[in-house]
């Protein structure tokens, strides 16, 4: 296996992070320094990353309904809470992309750095799905705009998927995942998002999951997921 492969598949990182740290140096095979990611190594090689040994672990994904206020990211300088700390796992989780702390809802963690680097590089157009509530009502105008694409000062989105739940709520699709990119969207048309909620991420659905409860995957639905992110 690659070393980069190898050190995603033991939940250090995502596979282009690995790759990232063997470039730093900070990645031993054999006692020895090795800055080649596609190094072949195996559970036998003595890979290390500074100066810990680095295993195969068995891969979780998990289902976190994120509350308001906890960041996306496996720790937190500061005093909020990371949304690695509301799931009960002995496993080295990180977030698979993210949300911004204002938002809500579905958001995946694992240890599995090939399904992460599946499910967020933009080559792989894995849709997800919020609940945006509007600071005024959107016209049919606002509303085409969005599902046609604008213009955001990093350059114009894709075309989304929207429809009107209520007169302030609208549910929206996108293939992207740029930083905060909804929020910008509604701006951009002349709007404002008071509450902002994910509620799909590829085939999952967040569903009853309670805010702040989280849930192991079963089997079908990790099927589901790199179905829906083929290689």
């Amino acid at each position: 296996m690659r070393l980069a492969k190898y050190l995603a598949h033991g939940g250090v990182a995502s596979r282009r992070r690995a790759e990232e740290l063997i470039a730093a140096g900070r990645v031993r095979v054999g006692g020895s320094v090795v800055r080649d990611p596609a190094r072949d190594v195996d559970v036998d090689s003595g890979v290390e990353l500074d100066g810990r040994p680095v295993s195969p672990e068995a891969r979780e994904v998990w289902m976190l309904n994120k509350p308001a206020g906890v960041v996306s990211t496996a720790r937190e300088p500061g005093r909020r809470r990371a949304v690695t700390d509301l799931i009960a796992s002995a496993r080295r989780l990180y977030p698979v992309g993210r949300l911004d702390a204002d938002s809500t809802g579905l958001i995946l963690l694992t240890n599995d750095g090939a399904l992460a680097n599946r499910l967020t590089h933009p080559r792989y157009r894995v849709p997800r799905t919020y609940r945006a509530r509007l600071r005024r009502p959107p016209d049919d105008a606002q509303l085409d705009r969005l599902r046609r694409g604008v213009r955001l000062d990093d350059g114009p989105t894709a075309p989304a998927r929207v429809r009107r739940v209520s007169p302030r709520v609208i549910e929206l699709t996108i293939r992207e995942g740029r930083n905060r990119q909804v929020r910008r969207m509604a701006e951009a048309v002349g709007n404002e998002i008071v509450s902002l909620t994910r509620v799909a991420f590829g085939p999952l659905r967040l569903g009853e999951l309670a805010e702040g409860e989280a849930r192991r995957l079963r089997t079908a639905e990790l099927r589901r997921l790199w179905k829906d992110a083929p290689p």
